[in-house]
């Protein structure tokens, strides 16, 4: 059970640490996610594109989770056109 709990501390660490350079973020560095797996982050363009080999398969992957999930989470009359939205709102009324 410690495992578990020390496999959370350990991603809470690696979450406020770049990925590339490991150096942790604070009063002077502000760590920037990745805009598109939001999971890793950088303290600065350069780490990013230096570490952009390494973290790319898994990017990839997690940013399509993410649209994936945000797809289910949407309300069923998002999937409809704009059109149909005005369908289904005249027919309400």
């Amino acid at each position: 059970m410690m495992s578990g709990t020390n496999d959370l501390k350990s991603a809470a660490v690696d979450m406020m640490c770049c990925a590339s350079c490991g150096i942790s973020e604070g009063d002077d560095i502000k760590l920037k996610t990745c805009t598109a797996c939001k999971s890793a982050r950088y303290c600065s363009v350069k780490c990013q594109k230096e570490h952009r080999p390494k973290h790319k398969r898994a990017c990839k992957k997690r940013a399509a989770e993410l649209h994936d999930e945000m797809l289910f989470k949407q309300p069923e009359s998002a999937h409809y056109g704009m059109r149909m939205k005005a369908d289904l709102k005249d027919n309400l009324e």
